[in-house]
């Protein structure tokens, strides 16, 4: 019955895409921490990036997902946009070795690598074994499932009832592109849709051409799903997101304009004698060949490997002109400047010239320094009027202080180990304290920040001298973050005697602050709410200053030694 057979071309499709998911997980696993470690390293260049991009989605087995990641690397700032843009143009090729290794229809493997794949996942003790089998289980489960689909799109072909809906399929390539590109939007995965398209044609439901067009919405559809990764995201990120949709839709409207042209490449680069297999709309009256099955799974892979390397070839080399162009593309507001999580200063190629690396970590200290203080100057800024676009970029602030807190600890721990004279043998310790110090400074704030943010939804009122309290306070603890910020120029001196002043007003505001709120507490001036929120806040302003005398103190020690 009809209806049955549509049923078990759902299973196939289900049993295509489980396939797909145990391959990629077994791909990952099977990688080692030594290759995702190089995964995760910034890409030197273009080439590399687009390498580690194309790397990136055939581990995953899913465009939609390497791009989320990606697009989630340039919102912690760990990649820049150049980087990033490298890296998505090159999701194409890893989507492409999937896709060509479905077009090889080694479906006479499915079977016995089913059994082979459960054998060595489930008794094998060796983890590499295990890892093995996975893989092997979800190649065979793929072709399996991609069997299945086809077999019962061949019988539903005979169906009148479903062969009815090609009335209604779109005469337009625009259109089939677009119905590509949701298709890539719904299953996540650009190497599924196309699985799925390439089920479609052989299987005679879906015309050689509009399957061809389809599969050149793959490549729309995962700039869809990079969007997706914008959300609440940086200006990098959605300039990365704007830029790569452009160069998308820029390939997509002239390949479109040259269809002909693009055809007769593709079927150039295909088996010979595809031309009059595939030109025609008879094309399903073949479709129960095993040649022309694989003839048309071949084509419509080698479509998307040309559309790949046609967008590699044609935009690699402009990733430095859009990149320079990506203010005027998408102005920011200014907001953006100085959350790069990325490291501007320090090059670890230089842990050989400790003097050289060490200056290097000591300009990159002073722009973690920089970032916390306008941090808190941001959050400052919030207790006037709540802003949720500046709450987000206080928490990017912090997360980037996060990322660099890790990468300079590792530098510096590693310099460490060089040869070096006895003043940096002090003053890497100090530098470790200082970072350490500068990152707490950011929890504090961010702290802070969450109990404005309770303060906001809870709509919790803070009455005008507790207001005014706590900015009093918040400029005292501003003046520390200057003197602390002032620790760190190169020709500066921590200013000791100073610090400790405004330390020591900061800690009695603290008791008179704490005084003045208990009165007001018992009085019923505030509620229980407020007040917890108000000493949570006090507390913060405390900590952050302590932190900072800490920090000029141990600078002081150094300067001495």
């Amino acid at each position: 019955m009809p209806f049955l057979m549509f049923l078990e071309a759902l299973g196939g499709l289900g049993i295509f895409i489980l396939g797909m998911k145990i391959m990629s997980e077994g791909l990952q696993r099977l990688a080692g921490e030594r290759i995702r470690r190089s995964l995760e390293k910034l890409a030197g260049n273009r080439f590399s990036a687009a390498f580690l991009g194309s790397c990136l989605t055939a581990l995953l087995q899913s465009s939609g997902a390497a791009s989320i990641i990606i697009i989630g690397l340039v919102n912690a700032g760990l990649l820049s946009l150049y980087q990033a843009l490298g890296m998505l143009i090159g999701t194409g090729l890893g989507t492409t070795f999937v896709v060509q290794l479905i077009a090889f229809r080694i479906s006479f493997i499915a079977a016995p690598g089913i059994f082979a794949g459960v054998i060595l996942k489930f008794f094998s003790r060796k983890r590499r074994n295990v890892h093995l089998g996975e893989v092997i289980l979800g190649v065979s489960l793929l072709f399996f499932g991609l069997n299945m689909m086809e077999a019962n799109f061949l019988n539903l072909k005979e169906n009148t009832i479903f062969m009815s809906y090609r009335s209604y399929m779109p005469s337009s390539h625009i259109a089939e592109v677009l119905l590509g590109a949701m298709l890539t939007f719904f299953v996540q995965s650009g190497s599924a849709a196309i699985g799925i398209i390439i089920a479609l044609s052989t299987g005679g439901l879906l015309p050689f051409e509009p399957a061809l067009a389809m599969v050149l919405g793959e490549a729309l559809g995962t700039s869809w799903l990079s969007a997706i990764g914008t959300i609440s995201g940086n200006i990098e990120a959605k300039r990365t997101v704007i830029i790569y949709f452009i160069f998308t839709l820029f390939l997509l409207s002239a390949v479109l304009l040259m269809f002909p042209l693009f055809l007769k490449v593709v079927l150039f680069f295909s088996p010979h004698g595809v031309l009059p297999l595939v030109q025609n709309a008879g094309l399903a009256s073949y479709a129960n060949q095993p040649y022309i099955k694989s003839v048309l799974s071949r084509t419509l892979a080698n479509a998307h490997t040309v559309f790949s390397m046609l967008a590699i070839f044609i935009f690699l080399p402009l990733v430095g002109v859009f990149t320079r162009s990506a203010n005027k593309i998408l102005p920011g507001n200014g907001l953006e400047i100085g959350m790069e999580a990325r490291l501007k200063f320090i090059d670890f190629r230089v842990l050989n010239t400790p003097v050289i690396a060490f200056s290097q970590a000591g300009n990159e200290i002073r722009r973690m320094a920089e970032l916390s203080k306008s941090m808190f100057c941001d959050v400052v800024q919030m207790f006037e009027e709540f802003d949720a676009r500046k709450y987000t970029v206080v928490k990017q602030k912090e997360s980037a202080l996060d990322a660099l807190q890790k990468e300079i600890s590792s530098f510096l721990v590693m310099l460490g180990r060089q040869q070096l004279t006895p003043e940096i043998s002090v003053g890497i310790p100090v530098m470790l304290q200082s970072v350490n110090g500068l990152e707490n400074i950011g929890d504090y704030s961010e702290i802070i920040i969450e109990c404005l943010r309770r303060k906001k939804e809870g709509k919790v009122y803070f009455s005008d001298t507790a207001m005014n309290e706590i900015r009093e306070m918040a400029t005292r603890v501003t003046g520390m973050l200057d003197l602390t910020l002032k620790a760190f120029d190169n020709s500066g001196n921590p200013d000791a005697v100073q610090a400790r002043v405004l330390r020591g007003s900061i800690v009695a505001s603290r008791e008179v602050l704490k005084k003045n709120h208990n009165r007001r507490l018992s009085g019923g001036e505030c509620t229980v709410i407020a007040g917890l929120l108000y000493i949570d806040i006090i507390s913060a302003f405390d900590k952050i200053s302590d932190l900072s005398m800490e920090i000029i103190l141990n600078k002081k020690r150094s300067n001495m030694q």
